[in-house]
């Protein structure tokens, strides 16, 4: 199952519809543009609920999962602990995959 998540952020960093960092995401999700945030796990607390109200608030679903480094090594991102994905199929498909694979922690 971590490959196919692999593939499909590798998949939305090459098609351009992954938008990552803090203040691209905020800025994203305000602009209606991010269809699924995911936030690593060893983000600080503060950010993670930050991020969970503004999400719940424009109803875009969201997960926690991973760590900074493997999300990092996955899309090419250093350093990076919070990601959108902007298209509507990947954010599909990247949802069913995560919540499949039971390694996560699911927030909606």
């Amino acid at each position: 199952m971590k490959e196919k998540i692999h593939s499909y952020l590798g998949l939305s960093k090459r098609s351009r519809n992954l938008i990552s960092g803090y203040n691209s995401c905020i800025y994203g999700m305000k602009r209606g543009k991010i269809r699924l945030l995911i936030l690593a796990v060893d983000l600080t607390e503060n950010t993670i609920k930050k991020f969970e109200r503004l999400a719940e608030a424009q109803g875009i679903p969201f997960r926690i999962y991973g760590t900074k480094e493997t999300l990092s090594e996955m899309t090419g991102e250093v350093g990076r602990g919070i990601f959108g994905i902007s298209d509507n199929n990947l954010a599909a498909a990247i949802l069913k995959e995560m919540d499949s694979s039971g390694q996560n922690s699911e927030k909606e």
